[in-house]
C-alpha cells in the first residue's frame, strides 16, 4: 500500500515538470502571462520555466512574414479608376503589445493591418496621375509611405519591413484604357516625328557637306585645268614665237592658211575680193 501511494505524487510532479517547462525555437519569442496579465514578454530562444496551472507561455514566429490582401481599387488625381495588388513584408517587433492588441491572433493583426496598408497607398495614388501612377517608380511610392505605416503597424507591436506593389491593372472599362492608348500612341508618334526630324536634318547637313565638297573639287579642278590650259598656251605661244622669229615667211604663210581655213570652214562661202587682194596671195599661180 505504501509502494503504490507514492503513485499519484509521482505523476503529479510528472504533470507539474512539463507543466513547468517550454521551448522557445530560434526565430520566434515568448510572453509569459500570470492569471492573465503579462508578467514576462520578449523571451528569447531557449529551455524556459514557468509556475505551471497559474502561469501559461504563448510562443509566435517573429521571422518575416508576407501579409498578402485583396487588389483594392484607388482613385488618381485625375479621378480614374487603377486597381493596386501589392503584398506586405512584416514581422512581430514587441510582443506584449502584439498580444494586448491582437490576442495573440495572427489573423486579427492582418486584418487590422490591411487598412492601414490601404489607407496609406491611397493618400500616395490619389495624388498622382494615372501616368505616374502606372509608369512611375513603385519602389518611390512606397518609400513615400513606409513611416507611416510602421506608425499605424507598431499600435499593434508589428513592423512592416517592406511593401511591394505587384501588379496595377487599369479599370475593365473600355473609356479609361483607351485614353491611356490614345496617350501612348500620341508619345509614340511624338518620338518617331522627333527621329524623322534628325534624321532630315541629319540627312540634310550630308547633302549640304557632298555638296560643299563638288563645288570644292569641281572648282579646284577647274583652276587646276585652267593653270595647265594656260601654260600650254604659253608654251605654244612661245613655240610658235620661236618659229616665227626663225622664218617670217613661213609665219605669213601659216597665218594665211589658218585664214583660208576659217574662211572655207562651212563649204558653202563666197568671197568676193579683189583679184589683186593680198588675201588671194597664195591662192594665185605664180606668174
Amino acid at each position: 500500500m505504501k509502494t503504490t501511494a507514492w503513485i499519484p505524487l509521482l505523476i503529479a510532479a510528472v504533470l507539474a515538470l512539463f507543466g513547468s517547462v517550454y521551448v522557445v525555437n530560434e526565430g520566434h519569442v515568448a510572453i509569459v502571462l500570470n492569471l492573465g496579465k503579462v508578467v514576462r514578454s520578449d523571451v528569447g530562444p531557449g529551455l524556459h520555466f514557468k509556475w505551471p496551472l497559474v502561469e501559461t507561455a504563448h510562443v509566435y514566429d517573429r521571422r518575416l512574414q508576407v501579409l498578402d490582401a485583396e487588389p483594392e481599387r484607388y482613385l488618381t488625381s485625375e479621378k480614374k479608376d487603377v486597381s493596386v495588388d501589392f503584398f506586405a513584408i512584416g514581422k512581430i517587433e514587441d510582443a506584449r503589445t502584439f498580444y494586448r492588441a491582437t490576442g495573440g491572433d495572427e489573423s486579427v493583426a492582418v486584418a487590422r493591418l490591411a487598412p492601414i496598408i490601404r489607407d496609406s497607398l491611397r493618400n500616395e495614388i490619389n495624388s498622382r496621375t494615372l501616368q505616374q501612377v502606372v509608369s512611375g517608380d513603385r519602389n518611390e511610392v512606397v518609400a513615400r509611405q513606409i513611416g507611416t505605416i510602421n506608425r499605424g503597424a507598431a499600435t499593434l507591436g508589428v513592423k512592416i519591413v517592406d511593401l511591394r506593389i505587384k501588379r496595377i491593372d487599369l479599370p475593365t472599362g473600355g473609356e479609361v484604357i483607351e485614353q491611356v492608348y490614345r496617350r501612348m500612341r500620341a508619345q509614340r508618334q511624338q518620338v518617331a516625328s522627333k527621329l524623322r526630324a534628325e534624321g532630315e536634318e541629319l540627312s540634310q547637313q550630308i547633302r549640304s557637306e557632298a555638296d560643299r565638297q563638288q563645288a570644292v573639287i569641281l572648282a579646284e579642278a577647274e583652276r587646276d585645268a585652267q593653270k595647265l590650259r594656260g601654260e600650254g598656251d604659253a608654251e605654244a605661244a612661245r613655240i610658235y614665237a620661236e618659229a616665227y622669229g626663225r622664218d617670217p615667211a613661213f609665219y605669213a604663210f601659216h597665218r594665211s592658211l589658218e585664214a583660208y581655213r576659217k574662211a572655207f570652214a562651212s563649204g558653202n562661202s563666197a568671197i568676193v575680193l579683189d583679184r589683186d587682194d593680198p588675201f588671194l596671195k597664195y591662192l594665185q599661180e605664180d606668174r
